[in-house]
Protein backbone atom coordinates (compact mmCIF):
# COMPACT_ATOMS: atom_id res chain seq x y z
CA UNK A 1 0.00 0.00 0.00
CA UNK A 2 1.25 3.45 -1.16
CA UNK A 3 2.37 5.64 1.60
CA UNK A 4 0.97 9.11 3.07
CA UNK A 5 3.22 11.64 2.63
CA UNK A 6 3.71 14.28 4.72
CA UNK A 7 5.95 17.49 4.42
CA UNK A 8 6.92 18.98 7.98
CA UNK A 9 8.26 22.61 7.25
CA UNK A 10 10.25 24.12 10.43
CA UNK A 11 11.66 20.28 11.26
CA UNK A 12 13.88 21.61 13.48
CA UNK A 13 11.41 23.56 15.55
CA UNK A 14 9.86 22.88 19.04
CA UNK A 15 6.82 21.92 17.26
CA UNK A 16 8.19 20.60 14.24
CA UNK A 17 10.60 18.26 15.54
CA UNK A 18 7.86 16.85 18.02
CA UNK A 19 5.44 16.48 14.24
CA UNK A 20 8.49 14.22 12.97
CA UNK A 21 8.33 12.22 15.95
CA UNK A 22 4.59 11.38 16.10
CA UNK A 23 4.75 10.83 12.17
CA UNK A 24 7.47 8.41 11.62
CA UNK A 25 6.64 6.73 14.32
CA UNK A 26 3.62 5.42 12.00
CA UNK A 27 4.56 3.06 9.76
CA UNK A 28 1.71 4.24 7.50
CA UNK A 29 3.14 7.95 6.53
CA UNK A 30 6.92 8.62 4.66
CA UNK A 31 7.85 11.83 6.37
CA UNK A 32 9.92 14.82 5.00
CA UNK A 33 11.71 17.04 7.01
CA UNK A 34 12.51 20.62 5.94
CA UNK A 35 13.85 23.45 7.71
CA UNK A 36 15.42 26.93 6.27
CA UNK A 37 18.12 25.06 5.07
CA UNK A 38 15.79 23.29 2.54
CA UNK A 39 13.77 26.31 1.85
CA UNK A 40 12.58 29.71 2.05
CA UNK A 41 9.00 30.08 2.40
CA UNK A 42 8.93 33.88 1.82
CA UNK A 43 10.37 32.30 -1.82
CA UNK A 44 7.48 31.90 -3.84
CA UNK A 45 8.68 30.21 -6.66
CA UNK A 46 10.67 28.32 -4.82
CA UNK A 47 8.03 26.69 -2.89
CA UNK A 48 5.89 25.81 -5.92
CA UNK A 49 8.61 24.25 -7.80
CA UNK A 50 10.35 21.96 -4.64
CA UNK A 51 6.58 21.08 -2.81
CA UNK A 52 5.26 20.25 -6.70
CA UNK A 53 8.23 18.56 -7.04
CA UNK A 54 7.67 16.39 -4.23
CA UNK A 55 3.60 15.99 -4.38
CA UNK A 56 2.92 15.39 -0.46
CA UNK A 57 -0.12 14.57 0.64
CA UNK A 58 -0.29 16.49 3.55
CA UNK A 59 1.88 19.97 4.09
CA UNK A 60 2.01 21.15 7.85
CA UNK A 61 4.07 24.05 8.38
CA UNK A 62 5.86 24.79 11.99
CA UNK A 63 7.30 27.69 11.15
CA UNK A 64 7.00 31.06 12.10
CA UNK A 65 8.35 34.90 13.10
CA UNK A 66 7.71 34.76 16.40
CA UNK A 67 10.12 37.82 18.12
CA UNK A 68 6.96 39.51 19.62
CA UNK A 69 8.84 42.35 21.18
CA UNK A 70 11.07 42.67 17.83
CA UNK A 71 7.45 42.97 15.61
CA UNK A 72 7.25 46.37 16.83
CA UNK A 73 10.01 47.87 14.87
CA UNK A 74 8.73 48.74 10.92
CA UNK A 75 11.39 46.59 9.32
CA UNK A 76 10.80 43.68 11.52
CA UNK A 77 6.82 43.92 11.05
CA UNK A 78 7.83 43.32 7.00
CA UNK A 79 9.59 40.40 8.05
CA UNK A 80 6.78 39.03 9.96
CA UNK A 81 4.18 39.64 7.82
CA UNK A 82 5.82 37.55 4.84
CA UNK A 83 6.49 34.75 7.44
CA UNK A 84 3.03 35.11 9.47
CA UNK A 85 0.75 36.07 6.94
CA UNK A 86 1.71 36.10 3.03
CA UNK A 87 4.21 32.67 3.04
CA UNK A 88 0.82 30.38 4.61
CA UNK A 89 -1.12 32.00 2.10
CA UNK A 90 1.09 31.05 -0.76
CA UNK A 91 1.34 27.20 0.92
CA UNK A 92 -2.08 27.21 1.33
CA UNK A 93 -3.32 28.26 -2.57
CA UNK A 94 -0.28 25.22 -3.73
CA UNK A 95 -2.02 22.64 -1.44
CA UNK A 96 -5.21 23.62 -2.80
CA UNK A 97 -3.59 23.30 -6.66
CA UNK A 98 -1.83 19.64 -5.62
CA UNK A 99 -5.11 18.55 -3.25
CA UNK A 100 -3.10 18.02 0.08
CA UNK A 101 -4.02 18.87 3.52
CA UNK A 102 -2.46 21.77 4.57
CA UNK A 103 -2.22 22.81 8.32
CA UNK A 104 -1.40 26.17 9.91
CA UNK A 105 -0.43 27.45 13.33
CA UNK A 106 -1.49 30.46 14.94
CA UNK A 107 -1.98 32.15 18.56
CA UNK A 108 -4.14 33.70 21.21
CA UNK A 109 -2.69 36.83 20.74
CA UNK A 110 -4.92 37.35 17.86
CA UNK A 111 -7.45 38.00 20.36
CA UNK A 112 -7.34 41.69 22.35
CA UNK A 113 -7.46 40.41 26.03
CA UNK A 114 -10.99 41.17 26.47
CA UNK A 115 -13.47 38.37 26.29
CA UNK A 116 -17.08 38.53 26.42
CA UNK A 117 -18.60 37.28 29.78
CA UNK A 118 -21.19 34.34 29.01
CA UNK A 119 -24.72 34.09 30.79
CA UNK A 120 -26.21 31.21 31.91
CA UNK A 121 -29.15 30.13 29.99
CA UNK A 122 -32.66 32.33 30.40
CA UNK A 123 -30.72 35.41 31.46
CA UNK A 124 -32.97 38.46 31.34
CA UNK A 125 -30.18 40.56 33.18
CA UNK A 126 -33.36 41.20 35.52
CA UNK A 127 -31.36 40.18 38.75
CA UNK A 128 -33.87 40.80 41.40
CA UNK A 129 -35.78 37.62 41.92
CA UNK A 130 -33.35 35.32 39.56
CA UNK A 131 -30.87 32.46 40.59
CA UNK A 132 -29.79 31.54 37.35
CA UNK A 133 -26.19 32.62 38.66
CA UNK A 134 -26.30 30.84 41.82
CA UNK A 135 -24.04 27.74 40.48
CA UNK A 136 -23.38 28.78 37.27
CA UNK A 137 -19.58 29.51 36.51
CA UNK A 138 -19.09 30.55 33.05
CA UNK A 139 -16.08 29.37 30.94
CA UNK A 140 -14.33 32.75 30.74
CA UNK A 141 -12.14 32.87 26.95
CA UNK A 142 -11.87 33.06 23.06
CA UNK A 143 -14.06 30.19 21.60
CA UNK A 144 -12.71 29.35 17.92
CA UNK A 145 -15.39 32.08 16.34
CA UNK A 146 -14.80 34.83 18.61
CA UNK A 147 -13.70 38.24 16.94
CA UNK A 148 -9.98 38.70 16.21
CA UNK A 149 -8.59 42.41 17.43
CA UNK A 150 -4.97 41.86 18.15
CA UNK A 151 -2.69 44.01 19.99
CA UNK A 152 0.73 43.97 18.09
CA UNK A 153 2.07 43.62 15.78
CA UNK A 154 2.95 39.94 16.01
CA UNK A 155 -0.38 39.41 16.89
CA UNK A 156 -1.85 41.26 13.18
CA UNK A 157 1.15 38.90 11.35
CA UNK A 158 -1.13 36.00 12.59
CA UNK A 159 -4.65 37.24 12.34
CA UNK A 160 -3.37 38.52 8.23
CA UNK A 161 -1.67 34.56 7.85
CA UNK A 162 -5.20 32.97 9.24
CA UNK A 163 -6.92 35.42 6.55
CA UNK A 164 -4.65 34.58 3.85
CA UNK A 165 -4.95 30.28 4.54
CA UNK A 166 -8.92 30.98 4.27
CA UNK A 167 -8.81 32.85 1.72
CA UNK A 168 -6.11 30.60 -0.69
CA UNK A 169 -6.64 27.28 1.00
CA UNK A 170 -9.35 24.39 0.24
CA UNK A 171 -8.18 21.48 2.82
CA UNK A 172 -6.68 23.44 6.09
CA UNK A 173 -6.53 23.39 9.16
CA UNK A 174 -5.73 26.51 11.27
CA UNK A 175 -4.31 25.40 15.21
CA UNK A 176 -4.32 27.85 17.14
CA UNK A 177 -2.06 27.44 20.48
CA UNK A 178 -0.67 29.63 23.34
CA UNK A 179 2.55 29.40 25.70
CA UNK A 180 4.10 26.66 24.23
CA UNK A 181 6.65 24.69 25.97
CA UNK A 182 8.89 21.52 25.13
CA UNK A 183 12.09 20.12 24.09
CA UNK A 184 14.29 23.25 22.87
CA UNK A 185 14.39 23.48 19.47
CA UNK A 186 17.33 21.94 17.26
CA UNK A 187 17.18 25.06 15.32
CA UNK A 188 19.83 28.20 16.27
CA UNK A 189 17.38 30.54 15.21
CA UNK A 190 14.35 29.30 18.18
CA UNK A 191 13.58 30.77 21.27
CA UNK A 192 14.04 28.91 24.42
CA UNK A 193 10.76 28.43 26.19
CA UNK A 194 9.67 30.15 29.21
CA UNK A 195 10.01 26.94 31.70
CA UNK A 196 13.25 26.53 30.37
CA UNK A 197 14.05 30.41 31.21
CA UNK A 198 12.30 30.20 34.57
CA UNK A 199 13.96 26.83 35.59
CA UNK A 200 17.42 28.44 35.01
CA UNK A 201 16.79 32.19 36.77
CA UNK A 202 14.99 29.43 39.97
CA UNK A 203 18.91 27.59 40.06
CA UNK A 204 21.03 31.29 39.98
CA UNK A 205 19.00 33.41 41.98
CA UNK A 206 17.66 33.44 45.76
CA UNK A 207 13.83 34.77 44.23
CA UNK A 208 12.66 35.83 41.25
CA UNK A 209 10.03 38.72 40.04
CA UNK A 210 7.14 37.08 37.36
CA UNK A 211 4.50 39.22 35.98
CA UNK A 212 0.80 38.02 38.07
CA UNK A 213 -1.01 38.62 34.79
CA UNK A 214 -1.51 37.67 31.32
CA UNK A 215 -3.83 35.15 31.84
CA UNK A 216 -4.03 32.13 29.05
CA UNK A 217 -3.32 28.45 28.46
CA UNK A 218 -0.17 26.72 28.02
CA UNK A 219 0.43 24.07 25.40
CA UNK A 220 3.02 21.15 25.54
CA UNK A 221 4.33 20.52 22.00
CA UNK A 222 4.54 16.44 21.77
CA UNK A 223 0.50 16.87 22.82
CA UNK A 224 0.21 19.45 20.19
CA UNK A 225 1.90 17.69 17.66
CA UNK A 226 -0.44 14.47 18.64
CA UNK A 227 -2.96 16.78 17.98
CA UNK A 228 -2.53 17.56 14.81
CA UNK A 229 -1.94 14.22 13.76
CA UNK A 230 -5.43 13.23 15.30
CA UNK A 231 -7.14 16.05 13.57
CA UNK A 232 -5.90 15.23 9.73
CA UNK A 233 -7.19 11.34 10.37
CA UNK A 234 -10.24 11.78 12.14
CA UNK A 235 -11.28 13.93 9.27
CA UNK A 236 -12.57 16.77 11.60
CA UNK A 237 -14.00 19.46 9.47
CA UNK A 238 -11.72 22.32 7.90
CA UNK A 239 -11.05 25.21 9.59
CA UNK A 240 -10.16 26.74 12.98
CA UNK A 241 -9.04 24.43 16.41
CA UNK A 242 -8.01 25.71 19.51
CA UNK A 243 -5.35 23.05 20.72
CA UNK A 244 -4.11 23.93 24.39
CA UNK A 245 -3.59 21.91 27.80
CA UNK A 246 -6.73 22.63 30.46
CA UNK A 247 -6.24 25.22 32.96
CA UNK A 248 -5.58 28.87 32.12
CA UNK A 249 -2.92 30.82 34.91
CA UNK A 250 -1.30 33.60 34.88
CA UNK A 251 3.14 33.46 34.41
CA UNK A 252 3.47 33.80 38.10
CA UNK A 253 0.96 30.91 38.94
CA UNK A 254 2.89 28.90 36.11
CA UNK A 255 6.02 29.73 37.78
CA UNK A 256 5.14 28.26 41.60
CA UNK A 257 3.78 25.44 39.93
CA UNK A 258 7.07 24.90 38.13
CA UNK A 259 9.34 25.46 41.30
CA UNK A 260 6.52 23.05 43.16
CA UNK A 261 7.05 20.37 40.96
CA UNK A 262 11.43 21.25 40.20
CA UNK A 263 11.30 20.96 44.24
CA UNK A 264 13.07 24.42 43.63
CA UNK A 265 13.54 26.80 46.88
CA UNK A 266 13.25 30.23 45.12
CA UNK A 267 11.09 32.82 46.11
CA UNK A 268 8.98 33.90 43.36
CA UNK A 269 7.37 37.36 43.45
CA UNK A 270 4.42 38.72 42.32
CA UNK A 271 4.19 41.92 40.00
CA UNK A 272 2.56 43.58 38.00
CA UNK A 273 3.49 44.23 33.81
CA UNK A 274 4.33 47.43 34.33
CA UNK A 275 8.08 46.14 36.31
CA UNK A 276 9.08 44.94 33.30
CA UNK A 277 8.29 47.18 30.26
CA UNK A 278 7.86 45.56 26.79
CA UNK A 279 7.41 47.14 22.96
CA UNK A 280 4.24 44.69 22.56
CA UNK A 281 1.12 45.15 24.07
CA UNK A 282 -0.23 41.82 25.27
CA UNK A 283 -3.60 40.79 25.66
CA UNK A 284 -4.42 41.01 29.83
CA UNK A 285 -6.61 37.62 29.55
CA UNK A 286 -6.49 35.20 26.47
CA UNK A 287 -7.04 31.59 27.49
CA UNK A 288 -8.50 30.07 24.25
CA UNK A 289 -11.55 27.79 24.70
CA UNK A 290 -11.79 25.00 22.96
CA UNK A 291 -15.30 23.86 21.75
CA UNK A 292 -14.35 21.34 18.46
CA UNK A 293 -11.67 18.85 20.02
CA UNK A 294 -11.80 16.62 22.75
CA UNK A 295 -9.92 18.51 26.03
CA UNK A 296 -6.72 17.85 26.35
CA UNK A 297 -4.59 16.71 29.90
CA UNK A 298 -3.73 19.75 32.40
CA UNK A 299 -0.42 22.15 31.49
CA UNK A 300 0.43 20.94 34.91
CA UNK A 301 0.69 16.67 33.92
CA UNK A 302 2.52 18.10 30.73
CA UNK A 303 5.11 19.78 32.43
CA UNK A 304 5.38 16.72 34.95
CA UNK A 305 6.44 14.65 32.39
CA UNK A 306 8.48 17.49 30.58
CA UNK A 307 10.32 18.03 33.41
CA UNK A 308 10.70 14.09 34.14
CA UNK A 309 12.63 13.55 30.41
Amino acid sequence: MEKNKVLIIGAKGMLGQELMKVFKKDKDYEVFGWDREEIDITNEKEVNSKITKLKPKIIINATGYNAVDKAEEPKEFLLAKKLNGKAPGNLAKLSAKISATFVNYSTDYVFDGQPEIPEPAGCTHSCGTCALHENFVPEIGFDEDAKTNPLSNYGKSKVLGEKEVKKNGKKYYILRLSKLFGKPAKSEAAKRSFFDVMLEAGKKNKEVKVVDEETSCFTYAPDLAKKTKEIIEAKKPYGIYHVVNSDPCTWYEAVLELYKQAKIKTKVIPVSSTEFPRPAERPYYSALINTKLNPMRSWKDALKEYLKK
